[in-house]
C-alpha cells in the first residue's frame, strides 16, 4: 500500500510546531494575506521562515495557502508577495484561482501547485485540465463519494496526486464557495472573511398570501425584520448547521479509493485540537498502513475535542437529514484543555505547565504527548512560579508546577472532564 500523507492545519506558529511534533507529514498555513482563513493567527514572514525550518528539520513538508479568489486590486500585491516568500523553502502552494496559477508560474516557474477544494474539482476531465496547467495535486471537492474518487483516480495521470478532507467542520457550501456571508454580513467568504452565517440561529415563518401554496421565509435572530425566502419544511431551526466530518474509522476505504493525502480542517482551531486530532489520525493511519486493526480508542480521542457531532459526509453517498444539527450550533465540549507542559524534570518528576484553563487541586486530569496514549492522575498539589503552594490556577497562561506520576515531556497536553469545572 502506498504511503498516505497526513496533512495538518497550522493556524499560527505554535500550531505548526505542535502539528509537526504530534505526527503530521505535512502542514498547511496562511501568510498575512491571500489566505481563506483571514481570522486565523496566520504567519508573518519571519514566522514562516522559522516554522519551515522547524518542519524541514523533522522531514515535514510545508504548504502555503494563497487560495482566495482574486479581484483586480489583488493581482499586483500577490506578485509582490510571491517575490517576498519564494526563497523561504515552501514545498507547495495551495491555490484556487486560475489567475493565481498563472502568476505563480511566472514568478516561480518551479513551484509545486496544489488546487484548493475551493476550485470545486468534481470530475476527472477537470482534473486532467488542471494537470495540463501544471497542477500536481487536486484537493477534492467535499461533495464526492469514495466511488467517484476511485473513478477519478483511474482516469488521471499516475503522478497526479489526490488530497481529501477527512476531519473537521463542514461548510453548507461544501467546497466552500459560499456567498451567504457576502449577502448577510458584507464579508467575502471567497477572500477569507467568512462570518459563518450558516451557524446562526434562524426562525421559520410562513405567509399564506393569495397563492395556492404558503410561502416560507427565514429570519436570523440578530436581524429581526429581515426575511429571506426559502423552500424548506419545518424540521428545525439551525437548518444549515452541518455536523463535523470524521473518517478516522474509515482510513482503509480512503486508501482503497487512491487518495494520497488525508487532510484535517482547522486552521482556526486550538493547539489542543491540533495535538489531539493529529495524534489520533497518526496512530490510525499507521495501523492501516501496517495492516493492523482499527482501535476504537482513537475515535474516542477525537471526541474529546469540541465538535458538533460526527458524520462521514458524502464519502458513502448523499447525506441525509440526520447529518444536520437542527437544535443548536454549540459544540459538544466534554473535555477542557487546561495546560501545556513547557518543561519536565525527570529527577523530581515536576512539570512546568502553562495554564490554558482553570485547574484546581483535586482535579483528575489526563496527560498525553506525541505518540503517547494518555495517562490519568489527580492533581495533589500545585505551586506557582515562586514555589508557593496554590489551590487553584485561574489566571490565563499562569505558570504552575505539578508533580507527574509518569514522565511528561515538553508540549505534552493536559485536559480534564468539564464535569469537574466549577
Amino acid at each position: 500500500m502506498k504511503k498516505i500523507e497526513l496533512l495538518a492545519p497550522a493556524g499560527d506558529l505554535e500550531k505548526l510546531k505542535t502539528a509537526v511534533d504530534y505526527g503530521a507529514d505535512a502542514v498547511y498555513f496562511g501568510g498575512e494575506a491571500f489566505s481563506l482563513r483571514a481570522a486565523a493567527g496566520n504567519l508573518t514572514h519571519e514566522e514562516m521562515r522559522e516554522g519551515i525550518r522547524y518542519a524541514h528539520a523533522k522531514g515535514v513538508r510545508c504548504y502555503l495557502a494563497i487560495n482566495i479568489f482574486l479581484h483586480n486590486e489583488d493581482i499586483l500585491p500577490l506578485e509582490q508577495y510571491l517575490l517576498k516568500v519564494r526563497n523561504l523553502g515552501i514545498d507547495a502552494f495551495l491555490v484556487s484561482d486560475p489567475g493565481t496559477v498563472d502568476i505563480l508560474k511566472e514568478v516561480m516557474s518551479d513551484a509545486e501547485i496544489h488546487l484548493s477544494t475551493q476550485a470545486n474539482m468534481t470530475n476527472y476531465s477537470a482534473a486532467k485540465f488542471w494537470y495540463r496547467q501544471g497542477v500536481k495535486r487536486i484537493v477534492l471537492a467535499r461533495e464526492l463519494s469514495l466511488q467517484e474518487i476511485r473513478e477519478i483516480r483511474d482516469n488521471i495521470p499516475e503522478d497526479m496526486e489526490l488530497e481529501a478532507f477527512v476531519h473537521g467542520a463542514m461548510c453548507i457550501s461544501y467546497s466552500g464557495r459560499c456567498l451567504l456571508s457576502n449577502v448577510m454580513a458584507a464579508r467575502d467568504a471567497n477572500r477569507g472573511g467568512c462570518a459563518h452565517p450558516c451557524r446562526w440561529k434562524y426562525h421559520l415563518y410562513s405567509d399564506i398570501g393569495e397563492g395556492p401554496q404558503p410561502q416560507y421565509y427565514i429570519s436570523e435572530e440578530q436581524r429581526p425584520g429581515e426575511y429571506y425566502p426559502i423552500e424548506e419544511d419545518d424540521r428545525g431551526t439551525y437548518i444549515m448547521n452541518s455536523r463535523d466530518l470524521c473518517m478516522i474509522g474509515h482510513i482503509a476505504d480512503i486508501a482503497a479509493a487512491g487518495i494520497n493525502s488525508i487532510k484535517i480542517e482547522g486552521r482556526m482551531k486550538s493547539v489542543f485540537y491540533v495535538a489531539t486530532i493529529v495524534s489520533a489520525y497518526r496512530k490510525a493511519l499507521d495501523a492501516c498502513m501496517q495492516g493492523r486493526p482499527f482501535d476504537q480508542k482513537w475515535a474516542d480521542e477525537v471526541a474529546k475535542v469540541s465538535n458538533r457531532g460526527f458524520i462521514t459526509g458524502f464519502f458513502y453517498g448523499h447525506p441525509s437529514e440526520n447529518d444536520q444539527n437542527y437544535e443548536t450550533s454549540d459544540y459538544n465540549r466534554e473535555y477542557m484543555f487546561t495546560g501545556v507542559v513547557k518543561s519536565y524534570d525527570p529527577d523530581t518528576a515536576i512539570a512546568v505547565v502553562e495554564q490554558r484553563n482553570k485547574m484546581e487541586t483535586g482535579d483528575e486530569i489526563e496527560v498525553f504527548g506525541p505518540g503517547k496514549d494518555f495517562f490519568t492522575q489527580t492533581i495533589d498539589e500545585m505551586t506557582d512560579a515562586d514555589g508557593n503552594t496554590i489551590m487553584s490556577a485561574p489566571h490565563a497562561q499562569q505558570e504552575i508546577h505539578i508533580r507527574m506520576k509518569e514522565p511528561a515531556g515538553e508540549n505534552y497536553m493536559i485536559r480534564k472532564g468539564r464535569a469537574q469545572h466549577k
